[in-house]
C-alpha cells in the first residue's frame, strides 16, 4: 500500500489544472486498483464504494478534489516539483486540498472492508472543484448511491467547518437616457448606478448567523459611458453576494434587488448555495469524540458543499490561508493527523 505522503507527492508531480486533470485522475484510479479496489470513472472523476456494504446502514460520501488553480505569480520554487523540507511538503495543490484528499484515500482504503463499520463509504476523487464547474461533483452526483451525509476534505486545519457561505455573482443593468453633456439634457445612468450602489453599500441584511455573520454584498466591477461629451444611457455593475446560512441565495438576492430603485439585478447563477449541519448531527458527534480539541466555525470559502443536497461537514488537514499562495505546501504531520481522525471518527459512528 501506497503511503499518502507518497501519494501526495505524486499528485504534486502531476499536473492538474481545472479542466486539465485527466493525468491525475489517471494517477488515483491505478493507486486505488493496487490496494484492490475497483474503481470507476466519469469524466475526470473518480469514485468507488466500499465492498462491506449493507444496505441497511447509513452511506457516508468521502469527498475532495484533485485540481489545482495555477501557480501564483511569486512562487520560487517549482510548483511541481514536490520536496519535503523541515517537515513541510512544498509543491502546487499540496494544501488545497491534495492533503486532504490523499487523507481520505488512505482512510477509505482502511476501512471499506471492515465488517465492523456501522456505515457504508463510497469515495469521491473529483475535478473542477477550483471553478465549480459542471464536469466535477455536479455531473458525478446522479451515478452515485443515494447519500446520507458527506465529508467535504478541504484545508481545516483539523476543524470543523459546520457551515459555509454561499456566493451569488449579480449582474446590475441601469437604463437611462443619452444626452449632450454640455447642455446637461438626457438622464445618466451612472448617477442612478451610484444612488443603488450606494443603497448596497449600506444595507444590512435582516438575517444575522453566529457561525458566519451577517450576510454581505460588494460591488466589485462597474462600467459606464463611451466618450467624455455624451451623459450615459446604460450602466453595469458587478455584485459579489455572499450568503449565510440564513437565507437561501434567492431571498438574499431578492432582498438586496428590494434596495435598488433603478437598477435591475440578475444572477449569473443560483446554485452555489450555503449550507449548514447541526452539532447534534452524528458526523459532528464523531469527529468531535476523535478530536475534542477540534473547534466548531463557519467557513467564509466556498467549496463543492455548495453543490451538495445533503448535510455535509468540511474537515482537513492543513489552513486555508495557505490556498492559493505562493510556495504552498502543508506539514507532514498534518496528514498523519488527518489519517487518524478521519478513520476514528468514522469507526466513531
Amino acid at each position: 500500500m501506497t503511503d499518502p505522503l507518497t501519494l501526495l507527492k505524486q499528485l504534486i508531480q502531476t499536473p492538474s489544472l481545472s479542466r486539465q486533470e485527466n493525468s491525475a485522475a489517471d494517477l488515483i484510479e491505478q493507486h486505488l486498483r493496487d490496494n484492490d479496489i475497483t474503481p470507476h470513472r466519469y469524466l475526470n472523476n473518480v469514485w468507488t464504494t466500499s465492498r462491506h456494504w449493507r444496505d441497511d446502514q447509513p452511506t457516508i460520501l468521502l469527498n475532495s478534489h484533485h485540481d489545482t488553480v495555477k501557480p501564483a505569480a511569486g512562487y520560487t520554487r517549482d510548483p511541481h516539483h514536490a520536496e519535503v523540507i523541515d517537515g513541510k511538503l512544498y509543491g502546487l495543490g499540496s494544501n488545497d486540498a491534495g492533503g486532504a484528499l490523499v487523507s481520505l484515500i488512505t482512510a477509505f482504503i482502511a476501512l471499506e472492508n471492515d465488517p465492523n463499520l456501522n456505515c457504508n463509504l463510497v469515495l469521491a476523487a473529483t475535478a473542477e472543484e477550483e471553478i465549480s464547474g459542471p464536469n466535477g461533483i455536479a455531473a458525478l452526483l446522479p451515478l452515485l448511491p443515494p447519500i446520507d451525509a458527506a465529508i467535504v476534505g478541504e484545508p481545516t486545519l483539523l476543524d470543523l467547518a459546520v457551515a459555509e457561505r454561499g456566493l451569488v455573482v449579480l449582474d446590475g443593468e441601469t437604463m437611462g437616457q443619452s444626452g449632450h453633456a454640455a447642455r446637461k439634457e438626457g438622464t445618466n445612468a451612472l448617477y442612478l448606478a451610484i444612488e443603488d450602489i450606494t443603497a448596497i453599500r449600506s444595507h444590512t441584511f435582516s438575517r444575522s448567523s453566529e457561525l458566519l455573520g451577517p450576510t454581505s454584498a460588494t460591488v466589485t466591477v462597474i462600467q459606464s459611458g463611451t466618450q467624455h461629451n455624451v451623459v450615459p444611457d446604460r450602466c453595469t455593475f458587478v455584485v459579489d453576494l455572499r450568503v449565510n446560512e440564513a437565507y437561501t441565495n434567492e431571498e438574499a438576492v431578492a432582498e438586496l434587488q428590494s434596495v435598488c430603485k433603478h437598477s435591475q439585478l440578475t444572477p449569473r447563477s443560483l446554485r452555489l448555495q450555503s449550507s449548514a449541519i447541526t452539532e447534534a448531527h452524528p458526523l459532528v458527534v464523531a469527529s468531535r469524540g476523535a478530536r475534542p480539541t477540534a473547534r466548531l466555525y463557519g467557513s467564509p470559502t466556498l467549496s463543492d458543499q455548495a453543490l451538495l443536497p445533503f448535510p455535509t461537514l468540511k474537515l482537513g488537514p492543513g489552513d486555508s490561508a495557505r490556498s492559493h499562495t505562493a510556495d504552498e505546501y502543508i506539514h507532514v504531520h498534518e496528514i498523519a493527523e488527518a489519517v487518524a481522525m478521519y478513520t476514528q471518527l468514522l469507526k466513531n459512528l
